[in-house]
């Protein structure tokens, strides 16, 4: 299983080639963990929907095991208190889920939350999966979260797919998956002042 685990995380790695690695220092990655008590173990997909077209223009994952992580591929958020290595963004606290989502939904753009249980070993394997996956190139975001979600038990039949939208829609069929729609009024240009914000803002 080890070995397995090994050669799925090498090709996944390959899968970034060309993209711009990032990796924060060990000290700051402890320090960061948020490993949430009393909850059960699952997995929630994100997907930006572009209000105007309908299609689909980011995907992500968000990893809650035995600790709660989320992998943004080729994604231009960040928070300045979180450290990241390569699309791996470490601490992810309900406050820093709800800066994320507010980050993305806007008056041109809205958010679908996917989120399914799973047990924890499904989300330790994802876990692993997108520490290992690399840093991914820009437009490749869907094509990334497809890959992980096609290489762990119980999603295989998940589209291969460069589409976010496609890969929410297929995801919203898995027996179990609950479905909600963000929306915000936010003008576009909300994003610097959200990170402005973040500088100062606790997220505990």
């Amino acid at each position: 299983m080890l070995r397995l685990m090994l050669c799925l995380v090498a090709v996944l790695g390959l899968a970034s080639c060309g993209a711009d690695p990032t990796w924060a220092p060990d000290a700051e990655v402890q320090a960061a963990r948020f490993s949430p008590e009393g909850e059960p173990t699952y997995i929630t997909l994100y997907t930006v929907i572009n209000k105007g077209s309908g299609s689909g223009a980011h995907s992500a994952i968000l990893v809650n095991g035995s600790e709660r992580v989320m992998f943004d591929p080729a994604g231009t958020w960040y928070h300045p208190k979180l450290p990241i290595r390569n699309d791996v963004h470490f601490g992810m606290t309900d406050k820093a889920i709800a800066f994320y989502i507010d980050y993305h939904a806007r008056e041109t753009y809205d958010v679908i939350e996917q989120k399914i249980l799973v047990s924890p070993q499904v989300a330790e394997h994802v876990l692993h999966l997108v520490e290992g996956y690399g840093a991914v190139a820009k437009s490749m975001c869907t094509n990334a979260t497809s890959t992980i979600l096609r290489a762990t038990p119980g999603f295989e039949d998940m589209p291969a797919t460069w589409f976010p939208k496609k890969l929410s829609d297929a995801f919203g069929t898995l027996p179990g998956v609950t479905t909600k729609l963000i929306t915000d009024d936010d003008d576009d240009s909300n994003h610097g002042v959200l990170i402005l914000q973040a500088n100062g803002d606790p997220l505990e």
